[in-house]
């Protein structure tokens, strides 16, 4: 696998190296020890997710707060989706900044994203299957974001996000500005 790290510090993406022949393909999508050797972090997922999206749905800026804060590796294993990372540890460098990167079945590139950080992702492509490993479980309570369209974000989604298709719950997530402290 090879790492590329991109502008906000602990988010990267991973290339798996991928072996093809006659019957198809094959990689490791995932070796605990091979990540930590490479990237430092020695992270315990504890939770696999997986959702089955449309095109034009969004969904994000999630994050859970506090003890139940989440770092997560995301992959694409069906289509296509714009996937983005937001910077919301106070203090950093780059808080406020994101990161976007494509996710297809066929690059089969994945992103680490750390604890601190909001996380999103629009599908481009018909339909799509996204899986994800997060290192603590899930908390209702938790539970915070911001906004997807805030225009200090100025996130591209590469879409018109004013067609995209949004819970209610992603609607009702303040801007940035009006966030409460996420405790990171």
């Amino acid at each position: 696998m090879t790492i590329i790290p991109t502008p906000l510090a602990g988010c990267l993406v991973i290339q798996p190296r991928v072996f093809n022949d006659g019957r198809g393909y094959f990689f490791e999508s995932f070796n605990r020890k091979r990540f930590a050797e490479l990237t430092g972090f020695d992270i315990d997922f504890v939770q696999d997710n997986q959702s089955y999206s449309t095109k034009g749905v969004l969904r994000g800026l999630h994050l859970q707060k506090g003890e139940f804060s989440q770092a997560k590796l995301v992959r694409v294993t069906k289509g296509e989706v714009l996937d983005v990372a937001v910077d919301l540890r106070s203090g950093s460098p780059t808080y406020g900044q994101y990161h976007s990167v494509l996710l297809t079945e066929e690059n089969n590139q994945q992103f680490f994203i750390p604890r601190g950080f909001g996380h999103g992702f629009i599908v481009l492509s018909d339909e799509a299957v996204f899986q994800y490993k997060c290192d603590n479980y899930y908390n209702k309570e938790a539970e915070s974001g911001v906004h997807y369209a805030d225009p200090d974000l100025n996130i591209n989604w590469q879409a018109d996000i004013t067609e995209v298709l949004v819970s209610d719950k992603d609607l009702e997530l303040p801007f940035l500005k009006n966030a409460p402290d996420f405790g990171f």
